[in-house]
């Protein structure tokens, strides 16, 4: 379920949730609606706002390191690809044909950022292809003395590395908050509101109040689901790291 969809519903849980206990509280019998009931229910309520407010803070931090975990491989993936275009570079013209299946897949790695859904589930991307060619390429090259032998046996290590660093940032773009603790989370939030709607004054200013705080708690929840899948949505790993190493590729 994607993030906004999420957020819509949580919006909507609060909002209900609040208002409706407003509209039934007057129907209540009284003994429903005595000081001691409302303890009670005040009560309990402030224990879930405790508990909602920790998994919501375990939820910022989980995006946040996520978030950043991803973008921090995305530069050293960037950083390897120039370093071993830089290899091919020095080899010379035996290295020309790998150094531009390496530029082409660059290109196409920032035209088509790749998730792993994609990966996974097609036998044969094109984004693997093309490192796959890279692959080949080097394999092919026979060095012509000790020291090419050397530089070659350095850019096919360069090269192993950033596949793994690749399919590192593919296997990290599926996020890690698991949507039964988003449930539960929304769950509890439903169940604070509703011990707010309880013997709220029917008035404008409430039910505005309301609205406006369910808005920003599903806003909330929106900028973190968003976060946990950085490929996707309004809040994006920047892919100018990319474009820097591809235009140092082509200098």
């Amino acid at each position: 379920m994607s993030a906004i969809l999420i957020a819509v519903a949580a919006f909507l849980c609060l909002s209900v949730a609040a208002l409706g206990m407003m509209h039934v509280y007057p129907k209540l019998h009284a003994r429903h609606r005595d000081d001691d009931t409302n303890t009670v229910v005040r009560l309990v309520a402030n224990i879930f706002v405790v508990m909602a407010s920790l998994v919501f803070g375990l939820m910022i931090n989980s995006a946040k390191n996520t978030f950043e975990g991803i973008d921090d491989n995305v530069h050293s993936f960037a950083t390897n690809l120039i370093l071993l275009d830089r290899t091919l570079r020095s080899y010379g013209l035996a290295g020309n044909d790998a150094r531009q299946y390496l530029i082409a897949y660059v290109e196409a790695a920032i035209a088509n950022p790749e998730r792993v859904n994609d990966a996974l589930h097609k036998a044969r991307n094109a984004g693997q292809q093309r490192l796959d060619t890279v692959g080949n390429s080097l394999a092919s090259i026979q060095p012509a003395d000790s020291l090419h032998e050397s530089m070659l046996a350095e850019a096919r290590e360069q090269y192993n590395r950033i596949v793994d660093q690749r399919w590192t940032i593919v296997e990290q773009s599926e996020g890690a908050i698991p949507m039964p603790v988003i449930g539960m989370l929304i769950a509890w939030m439903t169940l604070v509101f509703a011990s707010f709607g309880y013997r709220a004054p029917q008035n404008a200013a409430v039910v505005a109040m309301f609205l406006v705080s369910a808005l920003f708690i599903a806003g909330s929840v929106f900028i973190v689901l968003d976060m946990d899948i950085p490929f996707t949505g309004a809040i994006q790993i920047s892919d100018a790291p990319l474009h820097r190493a591809l235009a140092e590729m082509k200098v």
